[in-house]
């Protein structure tokens, strides 16, 4: 049991004194940064999509 109590003493002192916590502006900045790279990344995941759909409908039509 002192184990356990140690390990929550430790993790807390470790969270608080020695974590170097992002401040408001660079959380927000990192937060956009994440959300245009999720938008770049679902809009060029739905051309491939698109593109190989057409191809596919494309092919099936010529030989199917």
């Amino acid at each position: 049991m002192q184990k356990i109590r140690m390990y929550f003493q430790e993790s807390y002192d470790e969270l608080v004194h020695k974590v170097s916590w992002p401040t408001w502006s660079e959380l927000q900045a990192s937060s956009l940064l994440v959300a245009v790279a999720s938008v770049i990344i679902a809009l060029l995941v739905y051309a491939m999509d698109y593109s190989f759909s057409n191809l596919l409908s494309f092919y099936y039509s010529i030989f199917g």
